[in-house]
């Protein structure tokens, strides 16, 4: 086989591979899928200065140290967004490309404290532009899902506070409560009564441990938070007695893998331990993160794994995964595992 023809036949593998994410369901944060050019597009249309004025400028910007550089820039370019159509265009802008991924369902974070207690905005602006535009995502594209409130640990916790008493009145239209921004020196005791509260509203519960955080937070998210996922969760391989349990458990793992890369979680994508976790029987699920900062939507974080030498088969296992961990209707999961196995019959996987 010549050379040209060796690599058609693995990009073919390879484009093939990424698209197991078909069908499957997807988490991310939706301020993290504001790509530079709508950032630009949004900071023209509302007069909100920023340093960087061209898209090749803007896009430097996107080399990370670790979760405080990115952070950085992640907070600067939210200050663009002012308008329920604001936030409404960030929502249809994301839900197009989970559509060309193949993702069905999608269970999306958004961080209200930086937009009400930092940058002015009301609450119900934010909140009816997302929910606007997942009603566009709905119909356009047949995508189903929630928004996750996140609490951002390293703001005031009587702006968690506040944020809570904003959302009671239309706690029906929010999904669940998160915990996401800077782990490390906020860890998960510090949210144990807006947790709580979040459960009296019926809300589900998720949370960001683990990612640069030690395992001990994974234990105390689990057992403090009562969380019933947990968000990226790597350094659960330091502590395998708490590994033991959460697959015991059944716990569900939304892991990230171009993310971790970006961010120095891990320094090389073959050495990233969702293989072993797989292997050890950890629910884990392929998401995407922050997209627009980390290289990828969730057809590039599969692809990443095919990359390191994942099979067919693993990344389908990944995909139903992503399934069976998210709080989609009963019925609904049963429609969505019914279009992965047809899609897995249709391509001989």
């Amino acid at each position: 086989m010549s050379s040209g023809n060796e690599e058609s036949w693995w990009t073919e593998q390879r484009n093939r591979r990424s698209q197991q994410c078909r069908n499957a369901t997807c988490t991310c944060h939706i301020e993290g899928t504001l790509e530079p050019d709508l950032a630009l597009a949004l900071a023209k249309r509302n007069r909100v200065a920023l340093r960087w004025t061209s898209i090749d400028e803007l896009k430097a910007q996107y080399e990370f140290e670790d979760l405080q550089s990115f952070l950085d820039l992640y907070y600067a370019l939210m200050k663009t967004l002012k308008t329920k159509d604001d936030f409404k265009d960030l929502m249809v802008a994301y839900l197009t490309r989970a559509n060309a991924d193949g993702v069905k369902h999608t269970e999306v974070f958004f961080d209200p404290q930086v937009h009400v207690c930092t940058n002015g905005l009301d609450f119900n602006t934010v909140l009816d532009g997302l929910l606007e535009g997942m009603a566009i995502g709905r119909e356009r594209f047949g995508i189903t899902g929630g928004l996750i409130l996140s609490i951002v640990r390293d703001m005031d916790i009587d702006s968690a506070n506040m944020i809570l008493d904003l959302a009671q009145p239309r706690k029906n239209e929010i999904l669940g409560i998160g915990l996401d921004s800077a782990e490390v020196g906020y860890p998960p005791d510090r949210f144990v009564d807006q947790f709580e509260r979040a459960r009296s509203f019926g809300w589900h519960c998720v949370a960001h441990a683990g990612e640069e955080g030690p395992a001990a937070y994974i234990r105390d998210a689990l057992d403090l938070l009562h969380a019933e996922r947990i968000d990226h969760g790597i350094h659960i391989q330091d502590d395998h007695e708490l590994l033991e349990r959460v697959v015991r458990d059944g716990v569900p793992l939304t892991c990230c893998p171009l993310s971790n890369l970006r961010l120095q979680v891990v320094h090389d994508m073959r050495k990233h331990p969702i293989p072993e976790f797989l292997h050890e029987g950890l629910m884990c699920t392929i998401n995407s993160d922050d997209p627009a900062y980390f290289g990828g939507y969730a057809a590039a974080n599969y692809a990443a794994l095919a990359d390191i030498g994942m099979s067919m088969e693993e990344l389908a296992a990944l995909a139903k995964n992503s399934v069976d961990a998210s709080f989609a209707s009963d019925s609904r999961k049963t429609q969505l595992t019914k279009e992965l196995l047809a899609w897995r019959a249709q391509h001989g996987i």
